[in-house]
């Protein structure tokens, strides 16, 4: 079975067809999914999927992209932390990308996240683009191995994520390491031990060759799994089971 540790179904592509997507996830041995919480408006919609389908979890947290976005304050994070269904903090990071000019604003979002998950003892879901550098020291600054996480999506340098690695952390790779251009994120996936690895979907975008170009949906995660079996010459079931594993290890409050 293969777990998707990261996707967006109440984004309205797949919300619109909630059976269908369940049903493709069932048919393609899809067993779980971890629904991520990216805004204070979106929220009650993640959470009402895991409180509606016991395969389905949830977690809470503000993108890094929109600075205009209402803020959780870290006392609200732990708060709505404490929900059953919710086991991880985030989406969080840093993205410079989308934003330019004076990032302070994205720095103390991405900090109030980290010191909230250190104090509920749940895993960050950390996004960077284009901000590895600011990214990892900020997590070094706040001491984010204390709670660990995922680099979710992760399409930086091997040296990245030896850093992200190093302070506990997975890394979580999506349809992007079956692009043919993707060469920097094929070489991680080679090299990332197993037993650190997990493996996503980020739908509705991404979708993995042979999808690529069209809403991408949990269903075909497993074709993440197969290519990171092919580049690594193992079978897919062992990336499944293993992917498996890590998931719930580090997703710990989801049980199994």
């Amino acid at each position: 079975m293969f777990i998707d540790s990261h996707c967006h179904i109440n984004f309205p592509d797949l919300a619109a067809r909630m059976p269908e997507v369940l049903a493709n996830m069932q048919a393609n041995q899809v067993s779980h999914a971890l629904v991520i919480g990216v805004s204070r408006p979106k929220y009650p919609q993640v959470l009402a999927l895991a409180e509606s389908h016991g395969n389905l979890y949830a977690t809470v947290g503000v993108h890094p992209d929109d600075p205009d976005a209402e803020e959780y304050s870290e006392d609200e994070l732990v708060a709505l932390a404490a929900h059953p269904r919710v086991v991880g903090i985030g989406e969080t990071g840093l993205d410079y990308h989308w934003c330019k000019g004076d990032l302070d604003w994205q720095h103390q979002r991405f900090r109030t996240h980290i010191r909230a998950a250190k104090r509920v003892g749940l895993p960050l879901v950390i996004h960077t683009r284009e901000s590895a550098e600011d990214t990892i020291r900020l997590m070094r600054e706040e001491n984010a191995e204390v709670c660990g996480g995922v680099m979710h999506c992760f399409t930086e340098t091997w040296e990245v994520a030896q850093a992200a690695l190093e302070l506990g952390f997975y890394i979580s790779f999506s349809g992007v390491v079956t692009f043919k251009n993707a060469a920097q994120v094929k070489e991680v996936a080679q090299k990332v031990p197993l037993e650190r690895m997990l493996i996503e979907t980020d739908s509705p975008y991404l979708a993995p060759v042979p999808y690529r170009g069209k809403v991408n949906e949990p269903a075909y995660v497993r074709h993440v799994a197969a290519h990171i079996a092919e580049l690594r010459g193992m079978a897919v079931e062992e990336v499944a089971r293993v992917t498996s594993d890590n998931f719930f290890r580090l997703f710990s409050k989801a049980g199994r």
